[in-house]
């Protein structure tokens, strides 16, 4: 049997059965980590581009996916003090910057930390806001996020 990816174009799933290779053939591929982070039951998540989200960001060429999901986290949010729980998954979502269609593949990691300190959002990648969400507004943030994001929570 083929492998299955769930691949969001235009924020909506499509599944690719077979020829995963003549499907990433239209895209400028772009590696990413990043984290889905827990202190006590609170989630932090990231205001970007007017959506809320989840840390993340390209992987470097040295760097361990493991790594690089750590570094994005602590870049994007001001944080430190991050332990990784587990591998959750990786996700595949495309867009386009300059009439380049890129596909995104992301693996992400639950991670938790006992930070204490201010969060300071990474405002040259263009966060406004950095939070540590309650359960009871985690899906109200949702709401105003990617599928993918979403998808996430799935498996979690």
């Amino acid at each position: 049997m083929a492998q299955k990816y769930k691949v969001f174009i235009n924020n909506q799933p499509k599944i690719i059965l077979d020829n995963w290779d003549v499907f990433c053939n239209q895209y400028d591929v772009i590696y990413a980590s990043g984290g889905v982070v827990f202190k006590d039951d609170s989630l932090l998540m990231i205001f970007r581009n007017n959506k809320w989200d989840l840390p993340k960001g390209k992987r470097e060429l040295t760097e361990s996916d493991k790594d690089c999901a750590l570094r994005e986290v602590e870049e994007e949010c001001g944080i430190s003090d991050l332990s990784i729980i587990r591998f959750l998954k990786y996700t595949y979502h495309t867009y386009s910057i300059d009439e380049k269609k890129i596909l995104k593949i992301t693996s992400w990691y639950l991670m938790s930390s006992k930070y204490e300190k201010k969060l300071i959002p990474q405002l040259s990648e263009g966060i406004t806001h950095v939070e540590w969400v309650r359960p009871e507004n985690i899906n109200t943030k949702l709401e105003n996020s990617f599928n993918n994001i979403i998808d996430l929570f799935n498996d979690i």
